[in-house]
């Protein structure tokens, strides 16, 4: 109880004002030299998706060195669909601030869409998770991924509304259009697969609790031809947690809350009861229990965590990428800082994750901060400094950055006409 009261006047309480503001999602015009940093980390991060992506594919490399130069062996050549995903919402972003020259943004988009449309491999309209940047072939025997064909489809989506294009209209409709929710239900009346394989076909675990799950079902009830009935919104779980005073629905690390939510706007909005969750205060609960859990780790890694200094969410480390996070507590963690947790939920916790990201900048300087921004990783009780930057989460920090700073993201997103309707058929209020 002691250690608890701690951590609270720590934190320092959320005034009444603040906390209806979150609720709202209303933000505080940002100060100045916030805003200037933001501009910063983001215009690099946006660089990562206009030099690591393939010339004609589009396909986003899943990894890229902190310099710039591509990762070398295996993972030279690999592409991720999800990180292609936020890159096309990266060129929307790009092209709407100046960074990049609409018409070639346009035409990047528009050859991403053409590919995907036209030569990617698919079953039912579902995509394989990594792809060969060059010629899209599936690599590493990977799964047709039901989650990464959602996060691909919501820049897909995205860039649909973001660039007056026919061309773009029409192969994003396609591709939109292909995708069979029923099909990757196997049989189920409700619940979605993670997966399905040639060689083994359909994965065991279904869709069934709380996660970055949102986005996924949501499109499937929006679908056009191959729609979800609205009570699957209502067929998983929503497991209730508690820390140091918060409590919330749980997923896993903070990227469950942020990767649906960098595209749906779910601001002041709630679904039915018993379920009647706000996921958008959610999740900034989530992002507000998570820096108290550093904090409470602080005890085991005074170098790596403090008030300004927080954040684990599915990384690299030193022993290679780590799906951990908190809390609870994983066992696996080892003072590595994750700067991707907090520059995710930016749009969620301004008030807290702004510090964090310019703390830690500060106090690391370039070794940590580079071409695109942050490394992915990095542990200041080790020394341990990550030598990559990964797709998604760069993707995450400059798509949080940018909803925080303009709302632009969900704007384009949400004016899909189908997500609307979609949010009325699952009752949100």
């Amino acid at each position: 109880m002691q250690r608890r009261t701690a951590i609270l006047l720590l934190l320092g309480a959320t005034s009444k004002t603040q906390s209806a503001q979150a609720r709202k999602g209303e933000r505080p015009p940002l100060a100045a030299p916030d805003d200037e940093f933001l501009e910063d980390l983001s215009r690099r991060a946006f660089r990562y998706f206009d030099e690591q992506a393939d010339a004609r594919t589009g396909l986003a490399f899943d990894r890229a060195r902190t310099d710039g130069a591509r990762v070398a062996g295996a993972s030279e050549t690999v592409a991720s669909i999800a990180a292609t995903g936020f890159g096309l919402t990266a060129l929307a972003i790009g092209a709407q601030r100046g960074w990049m020259d609409r018409a070639r943004a346009a035409a990047r988009a528009r050859a991403t869409l053409r590919f995907f449309a036209e030569e990617a491999e698919h079953q039912h309209g579902w995509f394989y998770h990594f792809l060969a940047a060059a010629g899209g072939k599936r690599v590493w025997r990977c799964e047709l991924s039901s989650i990464d064909t959602a996060l691909l489809l919501a820049g897909v989506l995205t860039a649909r509304q973001a660039f007056d294009d026919p061309e773009i209209a029409r192969a994003a409709r396609k591709i939109w259009e292909r995708v069979d929710f029923g099909w990757m239900r196997n049989g189920d009346p409700l619940l979605l697969s993670h997966g399905w394989k040639p060689e083994t076909g359909f994965l065991a675990s279904r869709w069934n609790r709380y996660s970055e799950l949102p986005i996924l079902y949501l499109l499937g009830i929006a679908s056009p031809a191959h729609p979800l009935p609205p009570a699957a919104w209502y067929a998983w779980q929503r497991p209730r947690f508690e820390f140091g005073g918060y409590t919330y629905v749980r997923g896993g690390g903070l990227f469950t809350h942020q990767y649906p939510q960098a595209w749906l706007d779910l601001r002041g909005l709630r679904d039915q009861p018993p379920s009647g969750v706000d996921y958008f205060a959610n999740s900034a609960t989530a992002t507000r229990a998570h820096r108290a859990f550093c904090l409470d780790l602080a005890r085991r890694f005074p170098k790596s965590y403090s008030g300004n200094v927080w954040g684990i969410t599915a990384s690299d480390s030193a022993k290679g990428y780590v799906g951990w996070g908190g809390p609870p507590a994983d066992p696996a963690i080892d003072g590595t800082v994750v700067p991707c947790a907090p520059g995710g939920s930016l749009m969620f916790a301004a008030e807290i994750c702004i510090p964090a990201l310019r703390t830690m900048r500060e106090r690391f300087g370039d070794r940590v901060y580079g071409r695109y921004g942050f490394c992915d990783a990095f542990n200041p009780t080790t020394g341990w400094i990550d030598t990559d930057a990964i797709g998604i989460d760069v993707g995450i920090t400059l798509l949080s950055a940018e909803n925080l700073r303009t709302g632009a993201v969900w704007r384009w997103f949400m004016q899909n006409p189908e997500m609307g309707r979609a949010l009325k058929l699952a009752g949100f209020r």
